[in-house]
């Protein structure tokens, strides 16, 4: 599940796509081996590839590059 930051004013470095459980940024290690451990990569290509678009309207703020490494460049 995706968590969405807090409201108030953050500075750039801080990510507002947090993971529910790990307050860490979304996906986290613990969610990234569930998603693998659940779907064939190919499935979870095809989830993460939506979900990297809408963090790229989220956080224009953010490098395409560093992004991209996020969301799918961790896939093996």
């Amino acid at each position: 599940m995706i968590k969405r930051g807090p409201s108030l004013p953050l500075p750039l470095w801080l990510w507002l796509w947090l993971c529910e459980t790990s307050d860490r940024p979304w996906p986290c290690a613990k969610r990234r081996a569930e998603l693998l451990g659940e779907c064939e990569r190919i499935s979870v290509a095809y989830y993460m590839n939506p979900c990297l678009i809408s963090a790229g309207h989220d956080m224009s703020w953010a490098p395409a590059d560093l992004l991209r490494r996020t969301f799918i460049g961790w896939l093996p």
